[in-house]
């Protein structure tokens, strides 16, 4: 039997697209909620042909529902999402919230869905957007020879900090174009428009910023392998949607450029955008919209014994949130891994 479907966070930007994704991929489902916060409850949302009433969250929403589809912030993920898998929905929740408990598998599809076979907490994370894009990337060529060593420069998109960085970015740019004073930044750190923005951190624990620390950690765990070594800079640019990444890898063993161009090649979820000899390479603008993540400029690194360069783009909005979860909800739907308990 098809499963009762709850999207949590229903009205926000990824909630919304999560909405589309759902009906894009023909996820199977008998009955559909859309729960958000107290403000947003008793509102219209379309789905499909459809208009639904938004609820509440509450425990009662919960009620026979076996899957949830969460996309809110950690602090009320912590609530809601244990409410949830206790009324007995498995839950894919989208915060950071869950991603590092050792009891809650996270995951991306193409890299290790088996481990969506133990789910304990009846809760599966969801990874931060710009690990995901780097992980699909990064497995195949694992699998060929081994990393030892990831150093990762982010280009991040202004939409990764939801609606109120894309209305950051957008007053600030409008000003720019009319020639009049700037709007003090609301969403980001300064101004973003005509600027390039580290991301914030805080003193200690080797002064990594939380974005950094995320691609660190969850790299190692979805990948499986502790011995994997990351060093990560994280920035945002003034560009509305799209994570783009310059990615250095050493690798354990030999690995030749058109080995790695055929393993990626044949790898699910990726474009190979490297065409030798031309100088074309994915952007943020030509990735919008798209679920893959596209990999070019791949060329080798003469510095180390075994080195690969390569430029990973993807749009953050969707296979960085709400396609990957899509993906696995789908995946526990076509298992079975769903399980009332």
């Amino acid at each position: 039997m098809d499963p009762v479907i709850a999207i949590v966070g229903a009205t926000g930007a990824v909630g919304e697209l999560m909405c589309r994704v759902v009906i894009e991929r023909r996820l199977p489902f008998r009955e559909i909620r859309f729960l958000a916060s107290e403000r947003s409850a008793g509102k219209p949302i379309r789905f499909g042909d459809q208009t639904h009433t938004v609820l509440a969250l509450s425990n009662e929403a919960f009620r026979d529902v076996d899957l949830v589809l969460a996309s809110t912030p950690a602090t009320i993920s912590r609530i809601w999402s244990p409410v949830a898998a206790e009324a007995g929905a498995t839950v894919v929740d989208n915060s950071s919230a869950w991603r590092m408990d050792p009891e809650v598998p996270l995951v991306v599809p193409e890299v290790n869905p088996e481990a969506l076979d133990r789910i304990p907490k009846g809760i599966v994370a969801n990874p931060n957007c710009s690990t995901i894009q780097m992980v699909v990337a990064l497995k195949p060529l694992h699998d060929l020879a081994g990393i030892k060593r990831v150093v990762v420069s982010t280009y991040q998109a202004s939409s990764g900090k939801g609606a109120t960085g894309l209305a950051d970015l957008d007053a600030q740019v409008r000003a720019l174009g009319a020639g009049h004073p700037v709007p003090a930044a609301a969403a980001h750190i300064d101004r973003l428009a005509g600027n390039v923005l580290a991301h914030d951190w805080k003193p200690g624990e080797d002064d990594n910023s939380e974005e950094e620390w995320k691609m660190i950690r969850e790299t190692r765990k979805i990948m499986g392998d502790d011995s994997i070594q990351v060093s990560a800079t994280t920035v945002r640019v003034p560009v509305r949607t799209g994570h783009s990444e310059s990615i250095n890898v050493e690798f354990h063993r030999p690995i030749t450029v058109a080995e790695a161009r055929r393993a990626l090649a044949a790898a699910p979820g990726i474009i190979l955008a490297d065409a030798p000899g031309t100088q074309s390479a994915p952007t943020p603008l030509g990735c919008e919209g798209r679920d893959e993540v596209f990999v070019g400029r791949l060329r080798a690194d003469p510095t180390v014994p075994y080195g690969l360069n390569m430029w990973v783009v993807a749009d953050n909005l969707r296979k960085g949130a709400a396609t990957n979860a899509v993906q696995i909800a789908d995946l526990l739907i076509r298992s079975g891994n769903i399980k009332r308990r």
